[in-house]
């Protein structure tokens, strides 16, 4: 009987992922960044207990990790994806798109496309043990989460219109299926030799928290994806 029951608990907790997805994603349909940020990290946490529990309770299934990728993709693919969609409708157009204004939200939804690809690129890739090959899913959504509610205002100025709104977008799902390698926050031990660069990248993340408070999510992002990148230019 115990056995019956905690094989069905990891799977239990994807659920519990997609059903916050699914509220993030309501959320910010609504332009309610801050509950929309609040569930897709919420999502993102009970993501990471699912595999951990799976492992813990030896309780893996194949309908698991299917089950996990099209959560995440509800949770860090459409979720996020709502959210540019929402912030489409806030900011300033330059003159040339504004006859087109009604339609250029929808581009958000190349977010979820190249997240569904992302997630499905990992699934059958064997290289993806020990770190990652392009960004996270999770990583992407808390960027455009954060960034929703920590920078609206500039977001929202005429400092800022929809070209540069398009071209984050197409950045970063550019990064999502990129062959950059990215370090995973996964600690064999607390030696500083064979964590120097993590030590650093979380020592950093404080900082920038601190100084930027929630926009400092997205810009610790930033500082991940930079940080790959000077760490695969030295292999």
């Amino acid at each position: 009987m115990a056995n019956s029951l905690t094989r069905h608990i990891p799977n239990t907790v994807t659920c519990l992922n997609l059903f916050s997805g699914c509220i993030a994603c309501v959320m910010a349909f609504e332009s309610n960044y801050i509950w929309a940020a609040f569930f897709i990290i919420l999502g993102a946490v009970f993501d990471f207990f699912d595999g951990m529990l799976a492992r813990v309770l030896n309780a893996p299934s194949p309908i698991g990790k299917e089950l996990d990728s099209l959560a995440d993709d509800i949770s860090f693919g459409v979720a996020p994806a709502l959210i540019v969609f929402s912030l489409f409708k806030d900011i300033h157009y330059p003159d040339f798109l504004v006859g087109i204004k009604e339609y250029v939200p929808y581009f958000a939804f190349v977010i979820a496309v190249f997240s569904a690809l992302r997630l499905a690129k990992f699934n059958i890739d064997e290289r993806q043990t020990s770190s990652f090959i392009g960004l996270p899913t999770p990583a992407n959504a808390l960027f455009w989460a954060s960034l929703a509610v920590g920078a609206y205002d500039f977001l929202t100025s005429p400092h800022f219109n929809a070209i540069y709104l398009m071209l984050l977008v197409i950045l970063f799902s550019g990064l999502l299926v990129s062959e950059i390698p990215m370090f995973a926050l996964k600690f064999k031990n607390l030696t500083w030799k064979d964590n120097k660069f993590r030590f650093i990248f979380l020592l950093v993340c404080i900082l920038l928290l601190a100084f930027l408070q929630i926009a400092g999510f997205a810009a610790c992002i930033v500082w991940y994806i930079l940080l790959s990148l000077f760490l695969k230019g030295k292999q």
